[in-house]
């Protein structure tokens, strides 16, 4: 990264595309991150007065491997401890077309709206299939919005923690206990039926907006999707696989591979319509917090892992995928300035939240105080305790 991030800026304003400033800052800070010329406390025990020095860390959301990792932990744990608690959970994951991801990453603030188009199709579903009235149906929800894919591709998609059950909101009746109505898992053809909801109802929304034009299956982005801060063509390259910089500008990627396997654990359980996949096969039950934990991590995670990327032979950066692809590709490979540019595109706009708090778990939920183990929120003279089954 020290060596070829001069020749990145250069290619680019070459091409006359200039980084915009907060990208720029993104790649700067983190290259001072760890480094004590650039600063650093002296830490000294109070017992043995051994003395050590921790250099700054840049506490950016983008690149970083070292920041991620203790972000991902520190969250993991926060949710685990003080949001979740001792309640079953089950992972959905909702995955959009191209265009849209597209659209998401150019245009931030379509993802929030769209968002609560998603919980509001999932909450129905659960309150019906709690049998809970809608109305009063108090749902549970933590999603983490993920920039990237396996292959450090742009991929805007939904990891959604949900309980795996339906309060039902009792602030009418405060000496009631809250209690959890469990729900079954999601079978394949409710899923592929909540795909359906999801991709009709988004599409007429960004449709209004003026983000999307066309009827029925021809349905395209309009111009006023195209971001302004001139990142579109890094963008589009790293959600479609392609070069971003350089004389083989468009060409598809390099990648490695064997002899395909099986298509995969997780499409037998997807709804997919029209490019949308929502996946809800992973769950944890409420005695499981290693398992809570595990998914709280995997949602949190960086989107580099150091030990899947090495340097080729003939001096490439290579990133090995965690799952195969189903056409057997193990391994994606850039020259050093491509694979700059592939990561400039999973840079988080500022001020763009990736962390969503819905239902029993929002701010000012009235159920909040009394179904988090941190009792933060609202709380009922009562001071009734949540009770499962």
């Amino acid at each position: 990264m020290q060596a070829h991030y001069p020749d990145f800026i250069a290619r680019l304003e070459a091409e006359d595309r200039p980084l915009p400033e907060y990208v720029r800052e993104e790649f700067e800070t983190y290259l001072r991150c760890g480094v004590l010329e650039h600063g650093f406390l002296r830490v000294v025990c109070e017992h043995c007065r051994a003395k050590r020095l921790v250099a700054y860390s840049c506490k950016k959301r983008g690149l970083c491997p070292s920041c991620g990792a203790r972000r991902m932990a520190e969250s993991a744990r926060h949710l685990v401890d003080e949001v979740f608690g001792p309640r079953p959970v089950r992972q959905w994951v909702l995955s959009f077309p191209y265009p849209l991801r597209f659209l998401f990453a150019s245009k931030p603030e379509a993802i929030g709206p769209v968002l609560g188009i998603v919980h509001r199709v999932i909450a129905g579903w659960l309150a019906d299939q709690a049998g809970v009235p809608r109305d009063t149906a108090q749902c549970g929800v933590v999603t983490l919005i993920q920039r990237f894919g396996s292959a450090l591709n742009l991929n805007i998609h939904f990891h959604m923690l949900w309980l795996d059950g339906v309060y039902e909101d009792t602030t009418e009746r405060p000496q009631r206990k809250p209690r959890l109505h469990r729900t079954r898992a999601p079978t394949s053809a409710q899923l592929t039926e909540l795909a359906n909801t999801i991709a009709h109802r988004v599409c007429r929304h960004l449709t209004r907006k003026g983000w999307l034009e066309g009827e029925d299956e021809s349905v395209f982005l309009s111009d006023s999707a195209a971001g302004d801060d001139g990142m579109d063509a890094l963008r589009m390259s790293s959600i479609t696989y392609r070069i971003a910089t350089g004389r083989d500008a468009g060409r598809k990627v390099v990648t490695l591979k064997t002899l395909p396997g099986d298509a995969g654990s997780l499409d037998g359980d997807a709804g997919k319509v029209g490019g949308f996949s929502l996946h809800a096969g992973v769950a944890a039950e409420a005695h499981e917090s290693h398992k809570l934990e595990k998914l709280c991590r995997y949602i949190t995670r960086p989107a580099i892992s150091e030990q899947r990327l090495s340097i080729s032979p003939q001096g490439r950066v290579r990133y090995q995928l965690k799952t195969p692809w189903r056409n057997g590709t193990t391994h994606v490979e850039w020259d050093a300035v491509d694979f700059i540019a592939k990561l400039a595109a999973l840079v988080p706009p500022p001020r763009a939240h990736l962390t969503r708090f819905h239902g029993v778990f929002a701010p000012n939920a009235n159920l909040r105080a009394q179904v988090t183990p941190s009792g933060r929120g609202k709380r009922p003279a009562s001071d009734a305790v949540p009770v499962d089954v």
